[in-house]
């Protein structure tokens, strides 16, 4: 990580040769050569940051996923930047020539329709292929839908973790999930309106259904909406209201701390062992109580060899 920022006029006065968007055109600002992963807002537009209005203002392009979408947001703010799309479906083609014009000390800024890019959003690829080719990539933070809903959620957030859309058909979603039932700490989940009801009773069936959650919507909009409540609430409410409107994020509490005792686990192990092989037994009881499953097939070792003696 570069120790001064390349935006900002006080470490590099001489390269500047924009003038600050944010700043009325009385500061000029300088922007290196590189590619600039620009964060913008998610539904309220003053949430975009001065930082960010300085490098749209000077960048010599600006990737959009939906030129129509950045349009709307340079236009509120008096930008006129060469806009230019980058999304999923041009990407193979787009990269060779932006990473020619990097080589050529372009200064490239990518942008999302909303938040912050690479976040279940076209980019990961061009960051990937930028920093392989030995070019400069600066983040420039902002306004990010998986963070607003953390911290509105009133669920943990010392230790979360996002994982993007779930798959759309039920089966392949209820899989996905039974990867993540065991993660010691919140999970993140974007969401479209009309699978909020299917997915929220999916994740109560493989998570269980007493687990608090959270569903937030239109977050920084007019309609900004938190509603909390067990799995199985909240799928129940939204299976009767129908599909909400909006971008949806779908956040979980961690899994409740399991405690046992050695007589709980031998109990357990004891009752496996009549129809299962050593092995399920273990494997089964170990993830019934929340514990090592090396540790717990020691145990079933331990208490076969006792019984054979």
């Amino acid at each position: 990580m570069s120790s001064s920022d390349p935006s900002d006029a006080s470490s590099n006065p001489a390269k500047g040769d924009s003038m600050s968007a944010a700043g009325g055109g009385q500061q000029p600002v300088a922007v290196s050569p590189g590619l600039y992963v620009v964060s913008t807002p998610i539904g309220n537009l003053r949430d975009i940051t001065l930082r960010a209005l300085d490098i749209l203002s000077a960048a010599d392009e600006v990737l959009a996923e939906d030129t129509r979408v950045a349009g709307k947001l340079m236009s509120a703010y008096g930008i006129k930047a060469r806009l230019s799309p980058y999304h999923d479906h041009n990407g193979a083609e787009r990269r060779p020539q932006i990473l020619s014009r990097l080589a050529d000390g372009g200064r490239i800024a990518l942008i999302s329709d909303a938040g912050t890019p690479l976040i279940s959003d076209p980019g990961w690829k061009l960051v990937h292929d930028a920093l392989e080719a030995g070019h400069k990539v600066y983040p420039v933070p902002g306004a990010s839908a998986l963070l607003a809903g953390l911290v509105a959620s009133g669920l943990p957030s010392d230790r979360f973790m996002f994982a993007g859309f779930l798959p759309p058909k039920s089966g392949a979603r209820k899989a996905a999930l039974e990867t993540l039932k065991h993660v010691p700490g919140t999970l993140v989940f974007y969401e479209s309106g009309p699978r909020l009801a299917e997915s929220l009773a999916d994740l109560a069936a493989v998570l269980g259904g007493g687990r608090t959650a959270a569903v937030a919507r239109e977050l920084t909009k007019l309609f900004e909406e938190t509603r909390r409540g067990t799995l199985t609430s909240l799928a129940e409410h939204y299976q009767t209201a129908g599909p909400p409107r909006g971008e949806i994020v779908i956040l979980t509490g961690p899994p409740e701390e399991k405690t046992s005792t050695p007589g709980d686990l031998d109990a357990a192990l004891r009752d496996a062992l009549l129809t299962m092989p050593t092995k399920d037994a273990a494997t089964s009881v170990a993830e019934a109580l929340g514990l090592p499953r090396r540790d717990v097939y020691q145990r079933a070792l331990q208490l076969k060899s006792e019984n054979a003696g």
